[in-house]
């Protein structure tokens, strides 16, 4: 382990090497295809690793690469969703929600069985790590993992049959974008019917490229549609600051000023 320590250190002046962990599965990225595969010989002698070569199945992620960029999706874990739900051959839906839906924590009859319902959102909020267009409706459901009722459920159901449509979306990394950063803010103002609370949703791009996106209720109720915008661009200002941080630390230099959208 000391070698390959003082293997990363002596290559930090000539070439960059990333190694994202996840309990005993590790992948390696860089600029110096040498210096990967050293580091490689390395982790072999250390611990006794299997190379699977180039990345193109990660924990449920499948990548696909040509000259233009990168393409992510959770093809296969959508469809085994899917099939283990029993929609496999359901009719599609066009959109994860009907827009004029509002579910409430004690309208609909208590589930007999709320373990399956909180299961499944737990597989539709691993799924939205590909799917952003997932991100709000799945916010929306996971609120009522604590008592469950018909009503939740059947709008879960309406999310499978959306994913049924396109099994196979995800997000494209272009190889061929600049790198600025910029964001799209927006809130939902006083949307839950139980609470009076908004929900702060962003989208953030490097680029052309969309990298971070989130739905989530705000933790306090805002009076107005202005301080619910202003909660929402606060919380995208953070992970605006964040990704910042992050791109400094893979060494990519950011100096023009991040631009944030709001629709108000």
């Amino acid at each position: 382990m000391e070698n390959l320590e003082k293997t990363v250190k002596q290559a930090v002046s000539t070439s960059f090497t990333v190694i994202l962990v996840y309990v005993d599965d590790l992948v390696l990225a860089g600029n110096d295809i040498a210096e990967i595969n050293h580091i490689k010989q390395q982790l072999d002698q250390a611990f006794t690793i299997k190379d699977l070569g180039d990345l193109r199945y990660f924990l449920g992620l499948e990548l696909a690469r040509t000259k233009d960029g990168i393409f992510l999706s959770q093809r296969k874990f959508a469809l085994e969703l899917l099939e283990d739900t029993g929609y496999l051959a359901c009719k599609p839906a066009t959109t994860p929600m009907d827009p004029n839906l509002k579910l409430s924590k004690d309208k609909g009859v208590l589930l007999d069985d709320p373990k399956s319902y909180r299961k499944l959102i737990g597989r539709l909020q691993y799924l939205t790590t590909t799917r952003p267009d997932l991100s709000f409706a799945t916010q929306q459901l996971s609120q009522f993992m604590s008592t469950p009722r018909d009503t939740h459920l059947q709008a879960a159901h309406r999310v499978l049959r959306y994913i049924k449509s396109s099994p196979g979306a995800g997000p494209f990394l272009s190889s061929n974008s600049d790198l600025r950063l910029k964001a799209f803010s927006d809130s939902d103002w006083a949307s839950c019917v139980d609470s009076r609370r908004s929900v702060t949703g962003y989208a953030i791009f490097l680029g052309s490229s969309l990298i971070s996106w989130k739905a989530k209720k705000q933790p306090t109720v805002s009076r107005s549609s202005s301080e619910a915008e202003y909660r929402a661009m606060a919380s995208t200002t953070c992970e605006v600051q964040w990704l910042l941080y992050l791109l400094n630390d893979f060494s990519i230099s950011h100096f023009d000023p991040a631009f944030l959208y709001c629709d108000n």
